[in-house]
């Protein structure tokens, strides 16, 4: 809450969060979130529809309250499992509504927006460091036009669960909420330059698309201590303004394919 700046927003936005529950709610919003809660954690014993206490409500409450505070996303799948797990670490809606906006509206903006530019945006990018990090990996990759929207765009929207076991998915969290999005970049990097001879052995595109999702299992991912310590040394240096300026070249390149020629 201190690290990502919701504590702060919390205390000085006092009775918001109850005042978006409190407004008249979008049909089409509460509709398309309800589809959603039984679809999330399913296995979890708190999110069990008869669970007591159950945490369904609290998660309903949250993203519904999340959808009208920012209306250009409303809602839109993925943000449930997010929004689970925070609601699962604080116990606390309001605290959670107050990192969902930390999340979305500050550490990852246009992620979730209809048009997912900067989900879209951060796969190029990734597919960039690999170029200059694992430039044989990248090589294999460039065979294949749109490879990392099929391999990584769930690593990124769900923020890694259900692709890192969850203790480790936590730890990557603190880092993400301190540190803001190159810790993303941090890990997707550490699995690719970690697994480069089992990339490296791929013949097709199925076969590189099986082993993207054998590198986030195993013994390397689940000792979390260990494997945060390598996100921090194996990708080297990483900083934000070489991020910023690939996002600025890859934004610009897809906005260019969208529009298509004049």
């Amino acid at each position: 809450m201190a690290a990502s700046g919701a504590q702060e927003c919390l205390d000085s936005h006092p009775g918001y969060y109850q005042s978006l529950l409190n407004m008249e709610h979008d049909a089409k919003l509460k509709e398309t979130i309800q589809l959603d809660l039984h679809r999330t954690f399913p296995d979890n014993v708190f999110f069990r529809t008869k669970a007591d206490p159950g945490l369904q409500k609290t998660l309903y409450n949250v993203l519904l309250a999340y959808g009208h505070h920012n209306r250009a996303v409303g809602y839109c799948q993925g943000m449930n499992f997010i929004a689970g797990y925070i609601v699962i670490i604080t116990k606390d809606e309001e605290k959670s509504f107050w990192l969902m906006d930390a999340l979305l509206g500050r550490i990852l903006p246009e992620y979730y927006s209809p048009s997912m530019l900067g989900l879209k945006t951060d796969q190029e990018v990734l597919g960039e460091l690999v170029k200059s990090k694992a430039p044989a990996v990248g090589q294999l990759m460039a065979q294949y036009p749109g490879i990392w929207t099929l391999v990584v765009s769930r690593w990124f929207i769900c923020l890694f669960i259900d692709v890192l076991p969850i203790e480790t998915v936590l730890r990557v969290w603190d880092c993400l909420f301190y540190e803001g999005s190159k810790v993303l970049f941090r890990v997707a990097l550490t699995l690719v330059i970690r697994h480069q001879p089992e990339i490296l052995r791929c013949r097709s595109l199925p076969d590189v698309c099986e082993c993207f999702k054998q590198i986030a299992r195993g013994e390397f991912t689940l000792d979390c201590h260990t494997f945060m310590q390598k996100i921090f040394t194996l990708p080297g240096t990483l900083s934000m303004t070489t991020i910023d300026r690939l996002r600025n070249k890859c934004q610009q390149k897809i906005q260019d394919d969208e529009t298509g020629p004049r």
